[in-house]
């Protein structure tokens, strides 16, 4: 049955993917979101720019007006009290130009009830010209209103331009009809005072009347759009129900660009400014930033998507691997089980994890008393360092394998020699190195088999003493080890005098006795642990001794001759004596790096062998110190 804890670790994977998903969609939604606040705060900033353009241009529109306003209240008082006699106009054609001291101010004109030109600022015979045709002149000629009208613009007769009128009726003294004084002002005085705002390479300013007809804009110069009727636009579609000012966007008309605008209506004329910008223009920045911080904000999502998409991943394959391990785990258990071999788990701080049951019969304790306990425990001293150096370079990842033979404490038979093959184990999860495998055998038969055949090749099998090949490798090490330490080396040759007629005469039986007897002799006069008896070949026989100077091995060469004649073993074909004895012949060394190798001190300890016996034998003779022959110079 599957346990709860069990189905989590299976769906921890889903889990995991939709945590995953879940910050890539937050990410993206917050980033979403703040772009869109950026948005929305550069749109209301650019509303306040504009609404404070707006409210700046009525101003100026009111301003002007008043002006042109002011001086129309001005003449037509002058005229409605002093008449349009001919002197009358002709103090005021002196008068008029006084009066045009703002640049604001493009002409002033008085036109009588006909429509005639009565006087003027601009400099032009106007005495055949008449503006009873005028859309303004009509209109006050048919209304008794005083007040001034703003007239919609129209082109100059005296100029050409396009001008904006601001005019006012003329009365006689019975309150008829008697003219019109009229004031202009050029569409260009605003298009070039528009000018002087930044607004954007598509932004506007527009000064309109509340009908819709447009009186000047910026960037007209041309006055492509003076004149132009907008009231059909739906800014002016339920104009009165709208208020006084207020934030508009629209599709230009004119030339049909998105714009974000503030319309402000003048409090005392007929007329309102339309400040607008282009909305790509405002929102250009902001589409920069947003761009970039959204490229980075999506890098920064995909690669959270690629790294939990790779750890999903690893989940995944983890899970498996697990899976995978569990199933090895259970078959390495039914091998391990099943097999001869104690097989153990290792953990990095040397503790058992897992004993095999041939442990009770390799250690004499069970797995349940062995688990949790160190590796290392019931090896012998001697043995321990090397065995803790070869599992430190299996746990330090320096070799994958080692195979040692030790000695191991048991239970109920003191000690064994035991066989140990190792193998690192690596973390699933990781890869790295998290433990040892150990495969444990009882090699105490194979190591006592090994130690008697290896004592069978180093000993003679007739008198026990190291045979020839022992020798052989015991005076190269003793030589090297002399020659490093500057001790010296001393070497005895023992011959058996007139040994092969001892044979013929008492059979091969006896003659091995004899060697062996001497063999016994050899072995207690080299009582030191470094001294080294060895039958160098048939009735030969040497001692090696190490550390020894002349005196010395002539002492124990005395020893080895004086204990062969205490022995007094028959020999009738040796005379004088008709007892078995030997020959000696001893040489020492202290060898140099001048000194070729050992097979000197052999040969030297030969000739003195030699020159024992050519003195009568039963007797020791010592060469001397063997030293380098000088080489002869050139």
């Amino acid at each position: 049955m599957v346990t709860s804890r069990e189905l989590g670790k299976t769906r921890l994977p889903l889990w995991a993917a939709g945590f995953v998903a879940l910050i890539c969609v937050t990410i993206l939604g917050l980033s979403a979101w703040r772009e869109w606040e950026a948005r929305k705060a550069d749109l209301r900033n650019a509303e306040i720019d504009v609404a404070n353009l707006a409210h700046s241009l009525i101003q100026h529109a009111d301003d002007t007006f008043e002006i042109a306003d002011t001086i129309l209240i001005g003449l037509v008082h002058r005229l409605e009290i002093d008449g349009t006699e001919p002197a009358t106009i002709a103090r005021l054609q002196a008068y008029l130009p006084t009066r045009k001291s703002s640049e604001r101010i493009r002409g002033i004109f008085i036109y009588d009830a006909t429509g005639r030109w009565l006087a003027t600022t601009e400099r032009i015979d106007f005495s055949k010209l008449n503006n009873s045709d005028r859309d303004y002149f009509r209109r006050h000629r048919d209304s008794a209103e005083s007040g001034t009208l703003i007239g919609p613009p129209v082109k100059s007769r005296s100029g050409g331009q396009w001008i904006i009128t601001a005019s006012r009726r003329i009365n006689d003294i019975d309150g008829g009809f008697a003219g019109v004084a009229l004031l202009t002002i050029d569409v260009s005085y605003f298009v070039k005072f528009y000018e002087r705002f930044d607004i954007g390479a598509n932004g506007s300013t527009s000064l309109l009347n509340t009908n819709g007809i447009m009186l000047a804009r910026s960037r007209d110069e041309s006055g492509a759009f003076v004149g132009r009727d907008l009231s059909n636009a739906p800014l002016f579609k339920g104009w009165d129900s709208r208020p006084a000012a207020a934030v508009y966007y629209f599709k230009s008309p004119l030339d049909g660009v998105q714009r974000l605008s503030y319309y402000q209506r003048s409090s005392r004329y007929p007329l309102m400014v339309l400040a607008s910008k282009s909305q790509d223009d405002v929102l250009a920045p902001w589409w920069r930033a947003a761009t970039t911080r959204m490229i980075f904000v999506v890098g920064l999502v995909l690669l959270i998507a690629m790294i939990g998409s790779y750890l999903v991943r690893q989940l995944v394959q983890r899970q498996r691997t697990a899976q995978a391990l569990v199933t090895t785990e259970a078959n390495f258990r039914l091998l391990a089980e099943q097999s001869s071999d104690m097989v153990t788990r290792i953990s990095l701080d040397n503790r058992l994890l897992y004993v095999s049951p041939s442990c009770a019969r390799i250690t004499g304790w069970s797995a349940e008393e062995l688990l949790g306990t160190s590796a290392l425990a019931g090896i012998h001293a001697d043995d321990m360092e090397r065995v803790e150096q070869a599992i430190a370079a299996l746990k330090n990842g320096e070799a994958e394998e080692a195979r040692f033979i030790y000695r191991q404490r048991h239970r109920d038979k003191g000690e064994i020699w035991a066989e140990a093959a190792l193998h690192v184990t690596l973390a699933s999860d990781s890869g790295t190195i998290d433990g040892v495998v150990a495969v444990v055998r009882d090699m105490t038969e194979q190591k006592d088999l090994q130690d008697r055949l290896a004592s069978l090749a180093t000993t003679d099998g007739l008198t026990g003493l190291a045979n020839r090949r022992a020798f052989d490798e015991r005076l190269a090490d003793e030589w090297a080890r002399a020659r490093r330490d500057g001790t010296q080396l001393s070497l005895l040759l023992i011959d058996v005098d007139h040994f092969k007629k001892f044979n013929d005469q008492y059979g091969h039986l006896a003659g091995d006795a004899c060697l062996r007897a001497l063999g016994r002799i050899l072995s207690a006069q080299a009582r030191r642990p470094a001294d080294l008896a060895a039958r160098y070949g048939g009735e030969e026989f040497a001692v090696l001794l190490p550390n020894t100077g002349p005196d010395g091995c002539a002492e124990v060469g005395e020893g080895i001759r004086q204990a062969l004649q205490d022995l007094a073993m028959l020999h009738a074909q040796n005379p004088p004596t008709r007892l078995v004895t030997a020959s000696l012949g001893g040489a020492a060394a202290l060898p140099s790096q001048a000194m070729a190798d050992c097979s000197t001190l052999v040969a030297t300890a030969d000739r003195a062998l030699y020159a024992a016996k050519d003195a009568g034998r039963d007797q020791l003779v010592m060469s001397g110190q063997v030293i380098p022959w000088p080489a002869k110079s050139a």
